[in-house]
C-alpha cells in the first residue's frame, strides 16, 4: 500500500492533517522546505494546554509539571518553581558532548518534535509550538552535541537544541555559527518564555533520533537500487545464469521480498542476451550470484519493516506524561521507549551486510579466472600487471567494517536516575551505526560497478536499454583500465555519485 505522504500547500508542508512519511523528513531537512500547523493541530494544542492549565490549577500530582524529573518524581514543586523549573530543566539536561549534530539532522529533528507535539499528548503552549516551526522555517539550526542520549527520550540533545528558543547556547545561521540569541535577532525573533511543563514537553520524545533515523532509512532505499543497479551489471559482466529470476522459481517459495527483488533485477537486465537460453556460461552460478533475489529481496524487506516503525513513531506521541485533553487526564506512560524501532535498524544493519557481502563476493568472483573465464585481474596486459588485484583488499576491508558495524548494540544498556531508569532502547546508537555502515557501502558498490564494467569491456555481449546506461554512466565517470593507474579517487568518484542517488537518477525518473 503507498505510504501517504504530508501534503504540499505552496511549497509548505502541512503539519497535523496526514500521516509524516520518512521522505518528508528528508524533504524539509534537505531542501530547506518550510512547516506550518494545520488548524486541526492548533486546536488539538490549544485544548491539550487547557487541560495542563487546569491539572495545575487543581494542584494535581503530574509528573514533570508539580514534580521533579527522573529520581526526583518523589520531589513536589512548589508553586512558584513551576515555571522557572522549565528553564532548569534545559539547563540541567544540556550536558552532550562530542561533534556536533549535521544541520540536516538538526533540522530533522526539529521537524520530528513539531510532529510529535502537533500529533497530540504533549500539553506545549501554542507559542513554544509555533517559535519552534518559527526557528525551523528561518534556517536557525541550534548547535547539538552528539553523544549524551541512550534511546529513553534524547533528553541531553534535546536539551541543547531547546535551549535555543530561550536564546542560549549556539546555533548556525546563515551558514555562520552564532550565539542563539544573535540568531534569535537576525530573524528578527524573540526568546521564548517557557511556562508549566514546557522544557518537558520540548525534550521528553526522541525526535533527534527518529529524525536522523528516517534520513539513514531514505538513504537506505536509494542504496538497495544502487546495489540492484551493480548486481545486474555483474551478472553481464559474469555472463550469469537468469534461470534464478524465474517468476516460478518465486512462487515455489515466497520468501519475503524475493519475488519483487526478481522482478527489479529482470526489469534492469530487460534486452539482454543473457536470456536465451544459451546464453549463460554455466548451468549454475556461485550462491553469490544465484541468492541475488533472496538477500536483496530480505534488505528490501527489512527497510520496509524499518520505515513503517519510524513513521509510527514519527506520526505518535512518546510523551511522558501524556495529557488526554478529551478525558482532563494527564497519565505517566511509557511511550517513550522505541526498543521497537532500535531492533528494526539492527534488523536492517544485518540484512545490509547480507547483501553488502554478496556485492564483494561477486566483485572477487569477476577477478578470478577459475569462475570468470577472463583475465586474472581484469587486466588485459596479462601477469607483469596488478589490474584490479589490489582492489581485493579494499573489499576485504569494507566487508570487515560493515561485519563489525551490523553486531547488535541495542543490548548493552546501563541503569540510570539511580536506577529508576533501568532499561534504554539504544537507539541512536543503532541509528549512528546504521548510517556508518551506509558510508562505507557506496564504494562496495562502487567497485562492483568499476569490475563489471571492465568485465564487459573484455567480453562484450549485448545489453539491453537499462544496463547500457549503467555501463554508459560508469565509463563517463571512469576509464576502461588498460596500464595501471590509482583507481582509489576513481571507486570514490563513482561512491559519491551512488551516495548523491545521480548515478541511477535517471533510470528511475522514467518508471
Amino acid at each position: 500500500m503507498p505510504r501517504k505522504k504530508s501534503p504540499a500547500l505552496g511549497g509548505h508542508v502541512v503539519v497535523g492533517s496526514a500521516r509524516v512519511a520518512v521522505a518528508t523528513v528528508a524533504r524539509i531537512s534537505r531542501d530547506d522546505t518550510k512547516v506550518e500547523l494545520s488548524p486541526r493541530a492548533r486546536s488539538r494544542i490549544v485544548a491539550e494546554r487547557a487541560a495542563v492549565e487546569r491539572a495545575l490549577a487543581g494542584n494535581r500530582p503530574v509528573y514533570g509539571l508539580t514534580t521533579g524529573l527522573g529520581a526526583a518524581v518523589d520531589t513536589p514543586l512548589p508553586p512558584e518553581d513551576v515555571a522557572a523549573f522549565q528553564t532548569r530543566a534545559l539547563r540541567a539536561r544540556s550536558v552532550a558532548v562530542g561533534p556536533r549534530v549535521p544541520r540536516e539532522a538538526v533540522r530533522a529533528a526539529m521537524f520530528a518534535r513539531i510532529v510529535g507535539m502537533a500529533a497530540g499528548g504533549s500539553g506545549v503552549s501554542p507559542a513554544v509550538l509555533d517559535r519552534l516551526v518559527a526557528l525551523l522555517n528561518a534556517g536557525i539550526h541550534p548547535a547539538v552535541p552528539a553523544i549524551g542520549s541512550i534511546g529513553a527520550a534524547d533528553l541531553a540533545p534535546l536539551a541543547h537544541l531547546a535551549s535555543a528558543l530561550i536564546g542560549e547556547g549556539e546555533a548556525e545561521f546563515r551558514g555562520r555559527l552564532m550565539p542563539a540569541a544573535e540568531a534569535l535577532r537576525g530573524a528578527g525573533l524573540e526568546p521564548v518564555t517557557l511556562g508549566p511543563k514546557d522544557g518537558l514537553a520540548l525534550i521528553n520524545s526522541n525526535a533527534l533520533s527518529v529524525g536522523a533515523g528516517a534520513l539513514v532509512l531514505h538513504d537506505a532505499a536509494g542504496l538497495l537500487r544502487a546495489l540492484d543497479v551493480s548486481a545486474a551489471l555483474a551478472l553481464e559482466g559474469f555472463r550469469g545464469n537468469l534461470s534464478p529470476l524465474d517468476p516460478r522459481a518465486q512462487r515455489a517459495r515466497p520468501a519475503p521480498g524475493q519475488a519483487a527483488a526478481a522482478e527489479r533485477l529482470t526489469a534492469l537486465l530487460a534486452g539482454s542476451e543473457l536470456w536465451r537460453a544459451d546464453a549463460p556460461r554455466r548451468l549454475q552460478d556461485p550462491l553469490s550470484f544465484r541468492c541475488i533475489a533472496p538477500v536483496h529481496g530480505a534488505a528490501s524487506d527489512a527497510l520496509g519493516l524499518a520505515i513503517d516503525a519510524a513513521e509510527t513513531e514519527l506520526n505518535g506521541s512518546g510523551d511522558n506524561p501524556l495529557v488526554l485533553a478529551d478525558e482532563d487526564r494527564i497519565i505517566s506512560t511509557g511511550n517513550f521507549d522505541v526498543t521497537a524501532l532500535a531492533l528494526r535498524f539492527e534488523h536492517l544493519g544485518l540484512a545490509l551486510t547480507e547483501a553488502a557481502s554478496l556485492c564483494g563476493e561477486r566483485s572477487l568472483k569477476l577477478l578470478a579466472p577459475r569462475f570468470s573465464d577472463l583475465p586474472r585481474f581484469l587486466t588485459p596486459r596479462g601477469g607483469t600487471r596488478t589490474g584490479f588485484a589490489t582492489v581485493q583488499k579494499t573489499i576485504a576491508a569494507l566487508d570487515a567494517e560493515m561485519r563489525h558495524l551490523s553486531l547488535p548494540v541495542s543490548l548493552g544498556v546501563r541503569g540510570v536516575a539511580d536506577g529508576v531508569e533501568d532499561h534504554a532502547s539504544l537507539l541512536p546508537q543503532a541509528v549512528a551505526r546504521l548510517r556508518a555502515m551506509l558510508e562505507r557501502l557506496p564504494f562496495l558498490v562502487a567497485i562492483e560497478l568499476v569490475i563489471a564494467a571492465q568485465a564487459l569491456d573484455l567480453r562484450p555481449v549485448h545489453l539491453g536499454p537499462p544496463m547500457r546506461q549503467a555501463y554508459g554512466a560508469i565509463r563517463a565517470l571512469v576509464p576502461a583500465l588498460d596500464e595501471d593507474r590509482a583507481m582509489g579517487p576513481e571507486i570514490e568518484r563513482v561512491a559519491a555519485e551512488i551516495a548523491a542517488g545521480t548515478l541511477i537518477q535517471e533510470r528511475d525518473s522514467r518508471r
